[in-house]
C-alpha cells in the first residue's frame, strides 16, 4: 500500500497484522481520489474509522490543510502516527484514539473532508452519518465519502444533504454525498 501522489507519493504504508482492519484496495483508492481530486487542497479532513489513515496521508499528500484521524482501537492510533511520521506529514494531523461516535458529538471542529469506512455490518455507517448531521460537522459543500459493501444500499440523509455517485468496484462501493449550501 503506497501514497499515489503529491508531496508523498510512493511513501510505503504499513498495515495492521491480522483481520480487524480492513484497508481500501489499491483500485478503490485510485477510483475514489479520482473522483474527489478537485475537492482536496486546502480543506480540513476527518479520517474517522482510520484504520491505516491511508485514505487522510493521501489528502495531505495532496495539498489538504489539515487531518484528524480517528480510532478507537490503540494498534491503529499507532499505526497512523507511524505511517504519518514516514510520510513526512505528521505536522498538520492529529491522531486520536477513541471512540468514533463520541468524537463526533462532542468535537467543536467542522471540517470539508469527512472519510466514512467502519467495519462492515456494524450499524456504524449510518450511526456516524447521523451523528455527523446532528452535530454539523461539514461546513457548507462539505462532502461525506463513504465506503460500504456493494450490496447494502447508503442511508441517504435529510436535506441539506443529497447523494451525488455511488462508484462500485466488485463487492465494494464507494458513496459520494454532499452538504449543499444553504441559500
Amino acid at each position: 500500500m503506497r501514497v499515489i501522489t503529491g508531496s508523498a507519493r510512493g511513501t510505503r504504508l504499513r498495515e495492521l497484522e491480522g483481520r480487524d482492519t480492513r484497508p481500501t484496495t489499491d483500485r478503490v483508492k485510485e477510483g475514489l481520489f479520482s473522483a474527489i481530486q478537485f475537492d482536496i487542497a486546502g480543506k480540513r479532513v476527518l479520517d474517522l474509522f482510520a484504520g491505516t489513515g491511508q485514505l487522510g496521508i493521501e489528502c495531505l499528500s495532496r495539498g489538504a490543510e489539515s487531518a484528524v484521524f480517528v480510532d478507537n482501537s490503540p494498534k491503529a492510533a499507532a499505526l497512523v502516527r507511524d505511517n504519518l511520521r514516514a510520510a513526512g506529514l505528521d505536522a498538520r494531523a492529529v491522531v486520536l484514539q477513541t471512540d468514533a461516535l463520541d468524537f463526533l458529538s462532542r468535537t467543536p471542529e467542522r471540517f470539508d473532508l469527512l472519510f466514512l469506512d467502519p467495519p462492515y455490518q456494524s450499524g456504524l455507517l449510518e450511526e456516524a452519518i447521523k451523528c455527523a448531521i446532528a452535530f454539523d460537522i461539514l461546513k457548507q459543500r462539505g462532502i461525506i465519502v463513504a465506503e460500504h459493501p456493494a450490496t447494502a444500499p447508503f442511508p441517504v440523509p435529510p436535506p441539506p444533504f443529497y447523494v451525488g455517485r455511488t462508484y462500485r468496484y466488485g463487492k465494494i462501493a464507494v458513496t459520494l454525498c454532499h452538504k449543499d449550501e444553504v441559500s
